[in-house]
């Protein structure tokens, strides 16, 4: 890593200055450890496919790895938490998905000085030692602006919103917005609360489209729960048209999953945000080591394509690369749904 450097403690973390170009820096390696990894859900093809590569990556790494699942539910967390504190782990990596109730578990793993790394989602209050997720704001505007530009600056816009308890769903929504506000006030967004459920989502879809039967697009703020709900509800409609025709609904997702890059490629959706699974797993994994190791890090580019932030003070995000993706790769720098490099082209 570049901007990875010894440290004392938070403070001299946040006091740092960066060194361009440094490289690892630490004491004697652990030579791996226990790791304990909760699952935040296995109800989506998005984290189904995180699952898949966490042992691959605990494996590589030389982990001993322990795993629960909380299934959405903060209070199954929090149980899941003093399981595997019985189960001896020396460090943690977490997903809470209602990201302001789990600070009382994170002060817990704080004062029984058990390193936190959290992935995808950022803790509202509480100390990690790093969060590993993509921008979620940058979502939010990737979608606004490929749809205000794919219709022109006019039209109506349904989004399939988050769980706004999370941060991701906050940050996405409040983007898109804002960017739609902004620079195309000729599109009105009708907002869509779903809790990340998919039914919730296909229920109030249909409910729209009955009062705005002229709807032109759609953003689903999270493709492996919103998907297959929402083409089964436009195939029940009639309404799926392929693009360029003057019926066709625009739509762009988030997540990057295999199913969303078979739908660019025939025409069922227009575009994905692919957030990165594989580099989920790989580098919660990696910091989670580096937290037992001992090491620490400073805001600043990283030696793999992404940026280290301080969203708060002593609070670090490593904001891993999410590229936007369409099916010819022309619009935006966008990528091919085809491309290879996309980790939902690798599953297999």
């Amino acid at each position: 890593m570049k901007r990875e450097v010894l440290a004392a403690g938070a403070a001299v973390v946040a006091a740092a200055t960066l060194v361009t170009g440094c490289k690892s820096s630490s004491g004697a390696s652990s030579g791996g450890g226990a790791v304990g990894v909760d699952y935040p859900r296995s109800d989506t093809d998005f984290w189904n496919s995180y699952i898949k590569y966490v042992p691959q990556y605990a494996k590589q790494d030389g982990l001993d790895l322990k795993t629960t699942n909380s299934e959405n539910d903060i209070a199954k967390l929090a149980a899941n938490v003093q399981s595997l504190i019985g189960q001896g782990v020396k460090g943690m990596v977490l997903a809470p998905q209602d990201t302001a109730a789990v600070a009382p578990t994170l002060n817990q793993l704080q004062e029984k000085k058990i390193p936190v790394v959290t992935v995808d989602t950022r803790p509202d209050k509480g100390d990690v030692y790093m969060v590993v997720r993509a921008d979620n704001r940058a979502y939010g505007e990737k979608a606004c602006k490929f749809l205000g530009d794919t219709l022109k600056g006019k039209g109506k816009v349904a989004m399939l919103e988050g769980d706004l308890a999370s941060i991701n769903g906050r940050d996405r929504t409040e983007a898109f917005n804002q960017c739609m506000s902004q620079n195309y006030p000729g599109v009105k967004v009708i907002g869509l609360p779903t809790e990340w459920k998919g039914d919730v989502g296909a229920n109030k879809l249909q409910t729209t489209l009955a009062a705005d039967p002229d709807l032109n697009g759609i953003y689903m703020q999270a493709g492996g729960a919103f998907l297959a709900p929402t083409l089964n509800v436009l195939k029940q409609k009639g309404l799926i048209f392929p693009p360029g025709n003057p019926k066709h609904i625009a739509i762009i997702s988030n997540d990057g999953i295999p199913e969303e890059l078979k739908a660019i490629e025939a025409g069922q959706i227009d575009a994905t945000v692919s957030q990165p699974a594989d580099l989920y797993a790989k580098y919660a994994l990696y910091y989670v080591k580096a937290a037992i190791d001992g090491k620490k890090f400073t805001p600043g580019k990283t030696d793999h394509d992404s940026t280290i932030v301080a969203p708060r003070p002593g609070l670090l995000e490593d904001q891993l690369p999410a590229p936007l993706v369409t099916k010819d790769g022309t619009y935006a720098g966008s990528l091919k749904a085809s491309d290879p490099q996309l980790w939902g082209n690798q599953v297999k």
